[in-house]
């Protein structure tokens, strides 16, 4: 702190200050890099344990794992249940899987990360061969238990066709298993079941049934019109099953696509983590999707988030295709705190010393133009009383200068000034005595008073 004060001759509390500031911004910059670190456990809402929700979920939770992220899974009924876990705040979740469709106004707070795959509505049924939903007014349908995005996905289909719940075709909520179960021992005419809340191995048992067919929506383009979170899917014939050629024939479906919402607040090094991972789990070839297709940002029901575009448009970031996830999140994060900073400070640091210097010199200078008005009134004052005051004069500035706190690189002015003061004070004395025995001294030969001005 000393060489602080003698090198720019400040006061003691002013260099306390300027340390304690600089303190305070280094901490406070250190404190956004501790507190904006992306959080090392996050929490997802899927489907029922089995459903191809909940085994998306398990594969992210391997591939966050190995970049020292842990990912828990909350089992659900379906994407209702995952919607409203989302919505309420005071639910610990993150980021969940939700059917396109299920809410008519999205809920603020939330954004999405893009569509991750296509959802096919599979209708098994009973009995003569259906073409339309409208053949089912009257009968006995499974449409999904409550909190699925299924059940809200049927009711609406349903109300296209005029069956509405109420009416007197039954709609009843059974579980997948139970809904299984059901059709294969005919006590229902129809189940409605979508691969949110349905386990792979419920949906295999029933296409390799006899007695029970997949519905073909012959009315498939039109629903996807009418329906415009709606895509027409198609199942080729043996797709299945080769050698025992399921399905029969090709099948024209209709399904929605499936979104990864998150809360508007997710992290976005966690963002770009679930969207690599999302490549890598939805990414690959399939029945209803080419490779490369998914995760992509599709308009749907929720606004993209403004990370997530910016991975879709260039991908991860330099320092995250190169570092370890922890060092690029600590990087990045050091590097959106300090580099403004020394932006910023560049062109402050070069103005100091043009600002400081002119302070210090026309802190100086303000006694000069005093002591060239005296000098002056020196010249003309003939009168030897009132020469004397003004003489006595200079002792006053001589004080006040040696007061001033000037830095030791500027000692030059300080010490010049002082000499200046001698100078007009041994000519006005001569001018006074009216000799011209002593000639005045040159400032460089001019002996000094000590004074307290320098370094101080």
């Amino acid at each position: 702190m000393q060489i602080i004060m003698d090198g720019f001759g400040v006061r003691r509390r002013m260099t306390i200050g300027v340390i304690v500031a600089v303190c305070l911004v280094i901490s406070g910059a250190v404190t956004f890099v501790v507190l904006s670190a992306p959080p090392t456990t996050i929490t997802i809402t899927t489907g029922p344990e089995g459903s191809s929700f909940h085994k998306a979920a398990v594969k992210y939770a391997a591939l966050l794992a190995e970049h020292g992220v842990k990912l828990n899974i909350l089992t659900s009924r379906g994407s209702e249940e995952n919607l409203r876990r989302l919505s309420d705040p005071a639910f610990q979740v993150d980021v969940g899987f939700v059917q396109c469709g299920v809410c008519k106004v999205p809920p603020p707070g939330l954004v999405s990360l893009g569509s991750i795959a296509h959802q096919p509505l599979l209708i098994f049924y009973r009995g003569a061969i259906v073409d339309a939903l409208s053949q089912f007014d009257g009968k006995r349908l499974v449409v999904g238990p409550a909190g699925s995005g299924t059940r809200g996905l049927a009711l609406a289909l349903l109300e296209a066709n005029g069956i509405k719940e109420g009416g007197r075709t039954a709609l009843l909520d059974f579980e997948p298993e139970k809904a299984s179960k059901a059709i294969l021992e005919g006590t229902v005419d129809a189940v409605f079941l979508m691969g949110e809340a349905t386990p792979t191995s419920v949906m295999r048992v029933l296409l390799r049934s006899q007695d029970v067919h997949l519905l073909s929506f012959s009315q498939a383009p039109a629903y996807a019109r009418r329906f415009g979170f709606l895509s027409v899917l198609d199942l080729p014939q043996g797709c299945i099953d080769l050698g025992n050629n399921l399905p029969s024939h090709d099948v024209a479906l209709i399904g929605p696509t499936i979104e990864l919402i998150a809360r508007e607040d997710l992290h976005p090094a966690l963002s770009d983590l679930l969207l690599d991972a999302g490549r890598e789990v939805h990414g690959k070839s399939g029945l209803f999707q080419y490779k490369g297709e998914f995760p992509a940002p599709l308009d749907h029901d929720f606004r993209i988030s403004s990370d997530a575009a910016r991975f879709y448009k260039s991908g991860k970031t330099l320092l995250y295709r190169h570092l370890p996830f922890w060092l690029a999140s600590l990087t990045s994060r050091l590097v959106l705190v300090f580099v403004p900073m020394i932006v910023v400070s560049i062109p402050i640091l070069r103005s100091i010393p043009f600002l400081y210097r002119w302070r210090i010199r026309s802190r100086i200078f303000r006694w000069y133009r005093t002591l060239l008005a005296l000098e002056r009134d020196l010249a003309m004052e003939k009168d030897a009383e009132r020469r004397k005051q003004l003489i006595g004069r200079l002792d006053e500035i001589e004080k006040s200068v040696n007061k001033i706190k000037v830095p030791t690189f500027y000692a030059d002015l300080f010490y010049a000034m002082r000499v200046h003061i001698d100078f007009v004070r041994q000519t006005s004395g001569r001018n006074v005595v009216g000799t011209k025995t002593e000639s005045p001294r040159s400032p460089s030969s001019t002996p000094l008073s000590g004074g307290p001005g320098v370094g101080a």
